[in-house]
């Protein structure tokens, strides 16, 4: 090979370490940048030159031709990268199940600086003393008053549940919005990755490292699959349903009107949902059961990967309607499939079951008493069946059949928190019900059965629950069980962290930056450069000595 051939094996070694500083430069400048995977330069030699071909020699003679920049490669861990989006996505879920919950026990702990605890204590207390005297216009005054006081507060907690509820809902279609631009994004970095690397010995680097930061924060939303097809395209499946291709994206949408009775939001795939065009021009969706984004019939385990994502997990904690007793009394299957899954509608159907037998109870003592004024003076106006508890719309018809109860999804009949007031005319005049018999005496047999109502034991949480409790006890245990259920989610959550927590230690050992080895790699570099700056410089001597000497 030739002097001047010469010259361009150190012209291959001045650019290929050139490239490799400009590299390591590069992971410097974005040491601190979320989500940057740090880039690691691929070397390898030219094509030799051959001399000479002697089969008879061990090699043949030949003479290299310098070194080859092959390309810039990302380093990361595939296995790692899909361990931490399914445990993130996972770690996601039962944040939100840890977080309802203890949001769902300030709601029943801590009412506008009183506890409902206080307003149940207290209706119990004023029972026993109507019990030591129940003639006392002092005693009959307070059980009406406390009662009121009981309702009310109920009421606050129940509003607050509802509250919860709809806020929840609200973030719902945030979510959806998110996962759509998310998907969009995708898409469009696909098609610049394809653009930049298609024929060209160059990867596009920085933008797979967005497009992994993207897949990074969809896998916190929910399930996803995804894959790399030759060309850079990344494929993306979204809770087993095809959600990003090589050319589009499946968007979600968000449905308020066809699936939800209080108008919560459900999530579907566009793609599937039946619609038609209306006169106007406008797209109107006529049914979203084919295209319905999740199937809650399954049960939620890590094993089948049932329990990723943190929008599957609000909708499973919302639920789909403001539950009551109806939800529970329906039937154990209706429970489980329907309430049980919701922290929330749990709740709320075991919390609006205590007050409707408080009400119901206390309802059938009255009206079977022998004191109660209806039998006493029909000019009294008083209905029929005189009631601690009324409807609060006359509209509204109440079943008094106490062994009876309407099936959920129908005409829902009896007390509930929301239906329900303290009786008027008893709130005017609370002496109104005398508790005197005919013969003048008092009804110790109407305030000992009161008693009996609020201490006899027989009264279970759900249909799953075999404990029986009193009013007295009920809502201790409600709040045992909401307390216990939180305490377990939030041991889920701890584990879960430390899981996810691992996995992103081993990846940042993999994929981050380390000002440390950068530097080394920059020396090493460096002087790379210099031995090819210096070999050049001994390449042109020799030239300049050769030809000086040749011109003399």
């Amino acid at each position: 090979m030739s002097l001047m051939a010469n010259l361009y094996v150190g012209q291959s070694g001045l650019q290929t370490s050139q490239n490799a500083l400009n590299t390591t430069a590069h992971n410097m400048a974005n040491i601190d940048t979320n989500g940057y995977v740090r880039q690691q330069v691929s070397q390898g030699t030219r094509a030799y030159q051959t001399l000479e071909k002697n089969y008879d020699s061990v090699a043949w003679k030949q003479i290299g031709t310098g070194v080859n920049y092959n390309h810039c490669k990302q380093v990361r861990s595939e296995f790692l990268d899909i361990s931490y989006r399914r445990e993130s996505g996972r770690s996601a879920f039962y944040d939100v199940s840890k977080k309802s919950l203890e949001e769902i026990e300030d709601q029943l702990q801590e009412m506008n600086g009183a506890e409902f605890a206080d307003s149940l204590n207290n209706l119990w207390v004023s029972v026993q003393e109507l019990a030591k005297d129940p003639c006392s216009a002092v005693n009959q005054s307070a059980i009406v008053t406390r009662a009121n006081e009981f309702l009310t507060r109920a009421k606050s907690v129940y509003d607050g549940l509802v509250d919860y509820q709809e806020n929840m809902d609200s973030t719902i279609e945030d979510m959806v919005k998110d996962i759509n631009a998310i998907g969009d994004e995708i898409r469009q970095l696909n098609e610049d990755i394809v653009d930049i690397e298609s024929g060209r010995q160059e990867h596009a680097n920085d933008l797979r490292d967005r497009r992994n930061l993207l897949l990074d924060r969809l896998g916190e939303y929910g399930k996803i699959d995804y894959d790399e097809d030759i060309f850079g395209n990344v494929a993306v499946l979204f809770e087993g349903s095809s959600f990003v291709t090589a050319d589009h994206v499946n968007h979600l949408g968000v449905d308020r009107k066809l699936m939800s009775s209080v108008g919560y939001a459900t999530p579907y795939w566009e793609l599937a949902a039946k619609t038609h065009i209306n006169e106007f021009g406008e797209t109107i969706v006529d049914s979203i059961s084919g295209g319905l984004l999740y199937d809650f019939s399954q049960p939620i385990s890590s094993s089948i990967n049932t329990d990723i994502g943190k929008l599957k997990s609000v909708l499973l904690a919302r639920g789909d309607h403001n539950a009551n007793y109806h939800d529970i009394v329906e039937d154990e299957q209706y429970y489980n499939n329907n309430i049980a899954q919701s922290v929330i509608m749990n709740v709320e159907a075991e919390f609006d079951q205590m007050i409707h037998e408080v009400m119901v109870a206390v309802n059938k003592v009255m009206e079977e008493a022998e004191s109660n004024p209806a039998a006493l003076d029909d000019t009294l106006g008083l209905p029929s069946e005189f009631a601690l508890f009324t409807v609060s719309n006359t509209s509204d018809k109440i079943n008094y059949d106490y062994n009876k109860e309407k099936p959920a999804g129908t005409v829902q009949t009896g007390f509930t928190i929301m239906n329900s007031q303290v009786n008027a005319k008893l709130l005017m005049d609370p002496t109104l019900f005398t508790f005197r018999t005919i013969d003048g005496e008092e009804d110790n047999a109407t305030t000992t059965a009161l008693k009996e109502a609020f201490t006899t034991e027989k009264y279970t949480l759900n249909p799953n629950v075999s404990a029986r409790n009193s009013f007295v006890t009920y809502y201790n245990s409600l709040v045992s069980q909401v307390a216990n259920s939180g305490d377990v989610y939030k041991s889920i959550c701890q584990a879960q962290e430390e899981t996810v927590s691992s996995i992103e230690g081993s990846r940042e050992q993999i994929i981050g930056v380390s000002s440390d080895e950068e530097l080394e790699f920059m020396i090493m570099f460096q002087n790379a450069y210099n031995a090819s700056s210096r070999y050049i410089n001994v390449v042109s001597e020799m030239l300049e000595h050769l030809v000086s000497t040749l011109g003399s």
